[in-house]
């Protein structure tokens, strides 16, 4: 069951290795960001810094494979970011192309999903992400139908407010709030902004499209 929590972090779980953690970097601090049993993927929502000495500015993606090692350095403003870690046990997908080690979402052309709602994919087995997939997804105001995946999912909210659906409860989500959907969990993310997106980052795996939702009966909701 999924369950909301506030701090923006998500621990591993039986039968799941992905997880999921906020971090904040003072300026002119680092951060030893790899693993040594697991690939971990970033995003950087705030501030800016340097990853092994490239640049990595807000708005952006990076994967260190398992077992490497890069040292994040915050710049002037800190650096705020979201990191994730896949196990070694996670379903591996065939590559579908060429590894790339930082990705811009300002480079990366939208797609559509369920409804009028689009996204971004950051990464994936088409740029050397085998175990997962990490995507930006936009919600414009409203709510999708009931729907479920068959994938385990962590959600994080980048830019909110909205509303998680699970059954007959409604939790809130604000910025900076995740919460784990498990497969074929039955739910709704809403958004409850009258005139912008709801901006999420969601990480699934095994790795694939984020367009792949499986849709219910509508039920009544509060």
């Amino acid at each position: 069951m999924g369950v909301v929590s506030s701090e923006g972090h998500v621990p591993p779980q039986r039968g799941s290795e992905l997880a999921l953690e906020t971090l904040r970097i003072g300026s002119g601090e680092s951060f030893e960001a790899g693993d040594p049993g697991h690939d971990v993927l970033l995003f950087a929502f705030a501030g800016g810094g340097t990853l092994s000495g490239e640049p990595l500015a807000a708005g952006s993606a990076a994967l260190l494979l398992e077992g490497e090692q890069a040292a994040l350095v915050a710049g002037g403003e800190g650096l705020s970011l979201v990191r994730v870690t896949l196990g070694a046990d996670t379903d591996l997908h065939a590559p579908m192309g060429p590894r790339e080690r930082i990705v811009a979402i300002a480079e990366v052309e939208p797609g559509k999903a369920t409804g009028s709602r689009s996204f971004q994919v950051l990464y994936g087995p088409h740029n050397g992400s085998t175990r997962a997939t990490m995507f930006v997804g936009y919600v414009p105001p409203g709510k999708a139908p009931w729907h479920y995946h068959l994938y385990d999912e962590i959600i994080w909210i980048w830019r909110g407010p909205g509303r998680y659906h699970l059954g007959d409860e409604i939790e809130p989500l604000e910025d900076g709030s995740a919460v784990r959907l498990t497969p074929r969990e039955v739910h709704i993310v809403e958004n409850t902004s009258s005139d912008r997106e709801l901006a999420v980052l969601g990480i699934f795996t095994p790795a694939g499209s984020p367009s792949a939702a499986y849709l219910m009966e509508q039920r009544r909701s509060r």
